[in-house]
């Protein structure tokens, strides 16, 4: 008697043209079909859009990696970071639960009040102080409240191939300054979104697509790469590897200045405190994070790969 094939499970990802989504199509490509969606695919802003594109691809799986991100953007506009930040992810929810699939979602340190000099864990008090951080700290709420199977990843300093990020900034500040000044009281771990998406792909397959569904460990977690510096200890390890990689610098890493968070005033207040705690993460999923250099000596490498193959 021939045994009957188990189905390819859907995997449907929105905001799939981000630094996160990009790297999700790929990890996520082994583990069954994936539905990459864009803006243009799958607006947030407009909710029947959202629901009828979950009603029509019917996913075993919906990552959200969709997000309203312009930190200092969102002082000004708020009903927009909150619309897509806030109110989306709970209907993403309610779907996830009426199509009984898993939601993963991510989110940021930015719903904690940035204090303190200890990494936060996924228990400690909230209180964010900009309103990214408020709309980020409303879409986790929105989850919570629908009884659906969610994991919310909260990350920070995240950076990829693509897209506009800290990485390469400081990439083009190298080539075309010779005095470079970069903060150095804001600490947190540079996190790759490959790294993000590596985690993410891991723990659907072994915990949701060949596991017992019902056990799947739903909740908040931490995810972020291993150790900590600050942005400006962050900039010389980008520029290190920039010329380890062969890049004609105007300035060397060696001669970035230090300075404080009040010499570049931003409309939205920034954490000094970006720790986050991953030991549960960690624990609950035997996952191992590498430490933050590991992750960006790759990511720049990929960056100069990708720009000499070009």
């Amino acid at each position: 008697m021939q045994r009957k094939a188990c189905p390819t499970p859907t995997i449907l990802v929105t905001g799939s043209n981000g630094q996160v989504g990009f790297e999700l199509r790929r990890s996520l490509a082994s583990l069954g079909r994936v539905v990459a969606l864009g803006r243009a695919d799958c607006n947030l802003l407009d909710l029947d859009a959202v629901r009828a594109q979950l009603r029509r691809w019917r996913p075993d799986v919906i990552v959200n990696a969709a997000a309203y991100t312009d930190v200092d953007e969102a002082e000004s506009d708020a009903d927009t970071a909150f619309a897509v930040n806030g109110v989306a992810p709970g209907v993403m929810a309610e779907e996830a639960r009426a199509l009984g699939s898993l939601l993963v979602h991510y989110s940021t340190d930015y719903v904690f009040p940035g204090t303190g000099d200890r990494p936060h864990t996924e228990t400690d008090a909230v209180g964010p102080s900009s309103v990214y951080g408020k709309s980020k700290l409303a879409g986790e709420q929105a989850i919570a409240q629908v009884d659906a199977r969610a994991i919310v990843l909260r990350t920070s300093w995240v950076a990829g191939v693509y897209g506009h990020n800290f990485v390469r900034t400081i990439l083009e500040l190298g080539r075309t300054r010779d005095v470079l000044r970069v903060i150095d009281d804001q600490i947190g771990a540079p996190t790759t979104a490959s790294l993000i998406a590596d985690v993410t792909a891991r723990i659907i397959d072994r915990q949701w697509l060949h596991a017992d569904r019902a056990l799947f460990p739903v909740g908040i977690y931490h995810l972020a790469a291993s150790g900590e510096t600050s942005w400006h200890g962050y900039a010389k390890a980008v520029l290190s590897q920039a010329a380890n990689c062969g890049a004609k610098l105007k300035i060397d890493a060696a001669h970035i200045q230090a300075v404080a968070s009040g010499a570049f005033p931003q409309v939205a207040t920034r954490p000094r405190n970006s720790r986050l705690d991953t030991r549960k993460l960690s624990e609950t999923f035997d996952i191992f994070l590498p430490a933050w250099q590991v992750g960006i000596e790759q990511l720049i490498e990929q960056i100069f790969f990708d720009t000499e193959h070009a």
